[in-house]
């Protein structure tokens, strides 16, 4: 059974959806969103249900750039990622390729050309259409997409890390922005992400909090190149018995939905 949203719920996270604001990087959820003052960003942030929070994803993919961009080539506009589209051979299974958005194979389709690619860190990447309820049946009733039917995670590891390419190229890239939406962070603090300039870290911004709802949290750097993203979801990752703090766990369990990010442009 999916959880329900109660009146109290929703109300609060109304709430917290008209107060996130678009906003040069300051103090919020308990931790500095921007360590570095002398870097310049502007972080997007919302929290609360699907329709709560789209003002702000409009704002988000306003200040990424118009259009959403569907081939390789484009020089302007924004990229988009979710996992809806994603073939049955690599759903709900632990074999999601790292770079399934970022060939530059000739026969393959543009879908699978948006400059995003996974760094291999030792584990596994899963796209789910089950809510996850395949690893754990518990996890049915904690998370739900927030463009249907899918969700990601890393498995394994509670931090995913991202590159960029020029799209349909092999070519090292650099985005200025990068958002992205959680499924259900029940505790500040454990969600963020955090942005890279080569070896150079541009600031960890931390997700709001939104209980059985969604968090979305983006960030662009006007004067800096994003050439590495790094997610921590939540703090604990997905596993047969190991439960979400709603279910009685220890552990803040969190996933992914949809990633936003400008056009990403050669290094």
């Amino acid at each position: 059974m999916k959880k329900v949203f109660n009146k109290v719920t929703v109300i609060m996270m109304s709430a917290a959806a008209v107060l996130a604001s678009c906003k040069k990087g300051d103090y919020h959820n308990g931790g500095y969103d921007k360590p570095d003052p002398k870097v310049n960003s502007v972080v997007v942030s919302a929290a609360g249900d699907s329709a709560g929070i789209v003002t702000k994803l409009n704002e988000l993919r306003l200040l990424l750039g118009d259009p959403v961009n569907v081939a390789p080539g484009a020089t302007g506009g924004r990229r988009e990622v979710n996992w809806d589209g994603v073939p049955p051979a690599f759903t709900n299974s632990n074999n999601f390729p790292f770079d399934f958005f970022g060939s530059f194979d000739p026969l393959l389709p543009n879908g699978r050309k948006r400059g995003l690619i996974y760094v291999n860190t030792g584990t596994t990447l899963r796209v789910d259409s089950t809510d996850f309820a395949d690893i754990d049946a518990s996890y049915a009733s904690q998370f739900e997409p927030f463009s249907r039917k899918r969700l990601f995670s890393s498995i394994g590891t509670n931090v995913t890390e991202i590159t960029f390419k020029v799209p349909g190229t092999n070519t090292d890239a650099f985005v200025k922005g990068f958002g992205v939406i959680f499924s259900d962070v029940d505790v500040a603090n454990y969600t963020s992400v955090e942005y890279f300039n080569g070896n150079k870290s541009l600031g960890i911004f931390k997700a709001p909090a939104a209980p059985q709802g969604f968090s979305l949290l983006g960030v662009s750097f006007p004067d800096e190149k994003v050439t590495r993203i790094k997610i921590t979801s939540g703090n604990g990752s997905l596993g047969a018995g190991v439960k979400d703090v709603t279910n009685g766990g220890p552990y803040d369990l969190v996933v992914m939905d949809d990633f936003f990010y400008d056009e990403p442009k050669a290094l």
